[in-house]
């Protein structure tokens, strides 16, 4: 089971950091991703990363303000997020999927080959 937390409102330029706490498994072996969506639209990946940390990939419109990490020892995969913006307003999603190779891979991924999902935390930017 996966369960998201630390989702809620922030004014544009503003941060928070969420958290996705994994329980009946080892995410030691996992590649773990957060994602995102709004209404009408596809469900995108927005940062990934490796089992053992060892591999992240971020997309484009979050590089330089989002960053990934990972804390084996709580079981839990965090993501903090720096100068928020409007079109960042989505819910956040978080997954996981047995890890075989690198994190961009995974990001690339089809949404069917995740095994594990969470059920979303919501995320608000605006003034």
């Amino acid at each position: 089971q996966l369960v998201e937390s630390g989702g809620g409102w922030a004014q544009p330029g503003g941060s928070l950091r969420l958290a996705c706490a994994a329980s009946g498994f080892n995410l030691d072996f996992y590649t773990t991703g957060w994602f995102r969506q709004v209404p009408g639209k596809e469900r995108e990946a927005v940062s990934c990363i490796g089992g053992h940390g060892d591999t992240t990939y971020d997309i484009d419109s979050v590089k330089g303000r989002f960053a990934i990490s990972r804390d084996n020892a709580k079981n839990t995969v965090w993501l903090r997020m720096d100068n928020l913006q409007p079109e960042d307003t989505a819910v956040y999603f978080c997954a996981a999927v047995t890890d075989w190779s690198t994190a961009q891979v995974f990001c690339e991924a089809e949404m069917y080959e995740w095994e594990y999902w969470g059920q979303g935390t919501q995320v608000t930017v605006s003034l």
